[in-house]
Parts: C-alpha cells; sequence; structure tokens
C-alpha cells in the first residue's frame, strides 16, 4: 500500500472535503516556493506524444478543471507526471460560490458530489497571477487550459456574452488553451447556454474575441466546449454542428451529472445532497458520451474525455472510446497525486500488449 493510502490519506479524510482540497492546494504552493518539486517534469514516452489543437503534448493524461480553481500549484503539477494542465473555472467577476458545506466525499464509490458554484478570484485577480508566474518563464513546461465560465449574477444576454469574453481577454495571454465551461450543474440558468442557438451565439462572441487576442504562444488560441452528461443524443448533435461550424479546436466530455443511479453504496443522506456527481459512478455514462461524439462527428473532432478515470485502464478505454486527452481529478482523491504517472506508464503497457505503436493508434479504435 502506498504512502498516501496508509498514511496520508486517512489524515485528509478527517478533515471535510474542500478544507482537506484547500490545504493540499497550499501545500503544493508553499513545496514550489521551496524549490522541492521544480525538479520534476511531466512525464514523457514516444509512444504518448499526443498533438491536438495544434499543440503538442508530452503525454495524454490531464488535470481537469476544479481542482486548481485559481492557478495557485501551476507549477507543481507535472511533477506528478500530467501531460498538461487545466485551471479554473474563473468567472469574470470575483464571486464566493454557493454556502458551505458544498462538497462530499463518497468514499464507498469513489465519488465527490459538490456545488461550489464557481467559486472564483475573478479573471483579473487570475490574470494577474499568470503575469507574475509567467515573469519566471515558462509557467508550465507542458500546455496550460484555462477554463472559464458565467459570473453568476450576470443574467442579460449581452452581459453574460462580455462576462465570458473579459475572462478570455484578460487569460488568453497566459493560456495554451481556452475552454468554455457551459455544463456546470451548479450556477442557475447556465446549462441552458447548451442548447443551440444560445451556444453559437455565445460560442460566435467568445471565437471573435479569441481572434482578436494572443495565447502564450503568440497565436490565436485554440477554444474547446465542456458539455454535460445529461444531455440527449439530439442536443450532443447540436453540439457537435454549432463546434464544427464555428471551427472549436474540440470538445471536453464531460462535466459532472446530476443523475443519481441506483447501484451507489455510500449512505441515502450523502447521495441525496445536490450538486455534481464525480468519479467511478461517472464512469460508463462518460465513456458513452466519448463514443457517441466521436462516432457522430467522424472522427474529425478532437475530444478530451474526463469523468470517472481512475486507472491506466480507464484512461485506455476513454482513448479506445475516442478521446485524444483525457483528465483527473476525483481519482486523485482516492488514488493518490502520483494517478497520472501510474496511467501513464500503464498506458505503455497497454499499446505494447495491442501492438500499437503511440497512442493516437488507439484513438476511437473501439468506435471504428
Amino acid at each position: 500500500m502506498s504512502i498516501y493510502k496508509s498514511l496520508v490519506k486517512p489524515l485528509l479524510f478527517t478533515l471535510d472535503a474542500e478544507t482537506a482540497h484547500s490545504f493540499t492546494i497550499k501545500c503544493l504552493h508553499r513545496a514550489n516556493s521551496l524549490g522541492i518539486l521544480t525538479k520534476s517534469t511531466a512525464l514523457t514516452d514516444p509512444t504518448l506524444k499526443v498533438s491536438f489543437g495544434g499543440i503538442e503534448f508530452p503525454n495524454p493524461v490531464g488535470l481537469a478543471a476544479g481542482c486548481d480553481k485559481a492557478g495557485e500549484a501551476i507549477p507543481a503539477w507535472p511533477s506528478f507526471g500530467f501531460g498538461f494542465v487545466e485551471i479554473g473555472t474563473i468567472t469574470g467577476e470575483p464571486q464566493p460560490g454557493n454556502p458551505k458545506p458544498r462538497a462530499f466525499r463518497l468514499p464507498q464509490d469513489d465519488a465527490v458530489i459538490n456545488r461550489m458554484g464557481f467559486n472564483s478570484e475573478g479573471s483579473e485577480a487570475v490574470a494577474e497571477r499568470m503575469k507574475i508566474l509567467k515573469a519566471r518563464k515558462p509557467i508550465l513546461a507542458s500546455p496550460l487550459i484555462i477554463n472559464i465560465g458565467k459570473t453568476k449574477v450576470v443574467t442579460e444576454e449581452n452581459a453574460v456574452l462580455e462576462d465570458y469574453r473579459k475572462s478570455l481577454r484578460l487569460l488568453a495571454p497566459y493560456a495554451d488553451i481556452i475552454a468554455v465551461n457551459v455544463s456546470s450543474p451548479n450556477t442557475p440558468g447556465l446549462r441552458l447556454w447548451q442548447e443551440k442557438g444560445p451556444l453559437k451565439s455565445l460560442l460566435s462572441s467568445i471565437m471573435q474575441e479569441a481572434i482578436a487576442s494572443v495565447n502564450a504562444r503568440g497565436e490565436t488560441p485554440p477554444v474547446l466546449v465542456k458539455i454535460s452528461p445529461d444531455m440527449s443524443a439530439h442536443d450532443m448533435v447540436d453540439v457537435l454542428e454549432v463546434a464544427v461550424e464555428l471551427q472549436l479546436a474540440g470538445v471536453i466530455a464531460t462535466n459532472t451529472t446530476i443523475s443519481r443511479s441506483d447501484s451507489l453504496h455510500s449512505s441515502a443522506a450523502k447521495v441525496a445532497e445536490t450538486g455534481g456527481l464525480s468519479g467511478r459512478p461517472l464512469k460508463e455514462r462518460a465513456n458513452e458520451v466519448m463514443r457517441f461524439l466521436f462516432r457522430e462527428s467522424g472522427g474529425r473532432l478532437p475530444l478530451i474525455g474526463v469523468g470517472g478515470i481512475s486507472s491506466a485502464e480507464d484512461a485506455y478505454e476513454r482513448i479506445r472510446s475516442g478521446a485524444s486527452l483525457v483528465q483527473v481529478y476525483t481519482g486523485l482523491i482516492f488514488e493518490g497525486p502520483y494517478l497520472p504517472r501510474t496511467i501513464n506508464q500503464g498506458l505503455v503497457a497497454l499499446l505494447q500488449r495491442d501492438r500499437l505503436k503511440s497512442i493516437n493508434d488507439a484513438v476511437g479504435i473501439d468506435c471504428r
């Protein structure tokens, strides 16, 4: 048994979920400030390299949004084997999010329910942090995705468009890629922006801002959209049509789910908590969504898979279902910080087993 599972995890689990998370982020920030983690870099292997959105990724395993919301621990993440990092969700204006408690572990299910509500320092504060980090070049040796979302109090359509555009305008210079979150279940009315008309209006406006912006590479920032696992097949087709029409770089699938399976083993009180469910119970639905998106797009639209990934086998299944890249977050809570390194090492072995020359050869192989 690892030190994490035998010692660190039991100690962290004596704290409530959000307190433990905040403590961990502060520890990572401090460790990086002391230079403890700076010598470690993302795990690399020639067979794991991925090109996505015109950007090279050293390996396909990334940190999902929601973990390092404000980019406080950015330089630390490659130390654990991550090939890329996504920070956020970051809103245009600062906001506290929903009242606490708002995060709940379901240990019997390797799952978490959260209703954080986009607690965010706001785009101006995060941009200032990124400016300081950039002065110590590079911000991150691996690609950085910055995830942006809607400020809760902004409701009128033009104000929503400007809210997202403000975040992109301020944060694009520090990102390799921008991700647009329209799928969190914890901001009232947000998922309505996944409907075809509003989504096209929003993403058209964001793409206009992106074209006028320059990312950390001195290029127009590629834009992704993150969708919900609770969408109908018809709505997912609409998303694909909008993404192709507006020339988005790809789709992230999926966010957390508001559904609750009868197979959950945790207490009824925990399961009944309002919010988005993440972790192992989401895996099968996330795989279904990935296969649908890959088949419907004909494999022409790059996809990032997230939801319920906690092993090399999970990641490999998501890749074989159509994902070019995968992300983890809840899995870290239950498996430990070196999960991405373990996943990458396992992926190399799985490719060798299947006599595939690279991870790219495995993308969508089960859908062909």
